[in-house]
């Protein structure tokens, strides 16, 4: 199992100095994310400032770009990174689509699917100079002449990596990906009863593998330097998992644990814009089973023996800022068993 880090941009000029430090301190990739910047202007930054460390985007919104636009910036990328890129896609839910960015909403798991065809497509008639001739219910993209055709890379093999949740969209990553992003919102027995499995019903039905695909998590997890701290923090994540909670489409996650009236309750609470509320429908029990906690020394150790025989490769979800402490924490990951 890997053991990744993502990264806490506050502006992207400050990609490149985390980047190298990931680096330095041991860690397998740095993955930035999509929320107030763009995800490809940090990992090109990052590219510049590393050698060794993989780069990858958790997540790059797959719907507001189209597969052509996304064949450009990740074929660019991959170019000045000497191939260490991992795509990781995403489908963000039909609010944010329509009212952030003004884009039509589609059914997310078919078309997600077809964004990843499309994108290898694209991908295919640069490398190998042949007729870009692809034709889905979403896409269709039959023109590419030479003059806007970047041509062969060294690296041309970039791995796609798609978030998913539900088991539609695992499926359809199990068919089409390379790997999966897990939310931090799961438990360990919603990896095991339904997001494996859906992985590995998609990849039957195309013919592949499970291990053929990477499983990727972000984690909650509960830090500090002493246990008060450690209580602390995980107090904290009442109200990020609250927030997340409060969204249907993780309504699934919380079910499996007979949970599902939370989700309702925490959906109304999030409506009315009583967020101060929500916090205290966050059970002792769930906080158990959806974060990790530990010093920073210890937390490596447990991770790895709570998530070693289901995922691929782990990340905290907590920004990485560079302080020397996220040494011991690669340190703890390397040594536990």
């Amino acid at each position: 199992m890997k053991i990744d880090v993502e990264a806490g941009v506050g502006a992207p000029e400050e990609a490149a100095e985390l980047a190298s430090q990931a680096e330095s301190y041991g860690f397998d990739c740095f993955w930035v994310n999509e929320t107030k910047h763009d995800p490809f202007v940090q990992l090109a930054l990052a590219a510049r400032s590393t050698q060794k460390i993989d780069l990858g985007t958790s997540i790059a919104l797959a719907f507001t770009r189209s597969p052509t636009t996304l064949a450009y910036t990740a074929w660019d990328i991959q170019g000045v990174s000497g191939g260490r890129l991992l795509l990781g896609l995403g489908s963000q839910v039909k609010g944010h689509i329509e009212r952030r960015f003004g884009m039509k909403w589609d059914p997310p798991a078919p078309k997600m699917k077809e964004t990843v065809l499309a994108l290898r497509a694209v991908w295919n008639s640069w490398q190998m100079g042949t007729k870009l001739d692809f034709r889905g219910r979403f896409y269709r993209l039959d023109l590419m002449t030479p003059f806007f055709s970047p041509g062969p890379i060294g690296h041309p093999s970039i791995p796609v990596y798609l978030a998913a949740v539900n088991v539609g969209m695992c499926r359809a990553a199990g068919s089409v990906a390379d790997g999966v992003h897990i939310h931090p919102l799961h438990t360990v027995r919603y990896l095991r009863e339904a997001i494996r499995p859906a992985i590995a019903e998609g990849a039957a039905k195309a013919g592949r593998k499970m291990e053929d695909i990477m499983v990727a998590a972000s984690v909650f997890a509960a830090l500090g330097e002493t246990e008060h701290e450690v209580k602390n923090v995980r107090e904290a994540f009442r109200e990020q998992i609250a927030f997340y909670a409060s969204t249907r489409s993780y309504r699934k996650v919380l079910e499996l644990h007979g949970w599902g009236d939370v989700c309702e309750r925490l959906h109304a609470l999030s409506v009315k814009g009583e967020w101060g509320r929500m916090a205290s429908e966050v059970s002792d029990e769930m906080l158990q089973e959806m974060v990790v906690d530990g010093t920073w020394d210890e937390v490596g150790s447990t991770i790895k023996s709570r998530y070693g025989t289901l995922v691929d490769r782990v990340r905290l979800y907590l920004p990485f800022d560079g302080d020397p402490k996220w040494k011991r924490l690669v340190k703890g990951f390397r040594d536990g068993r």
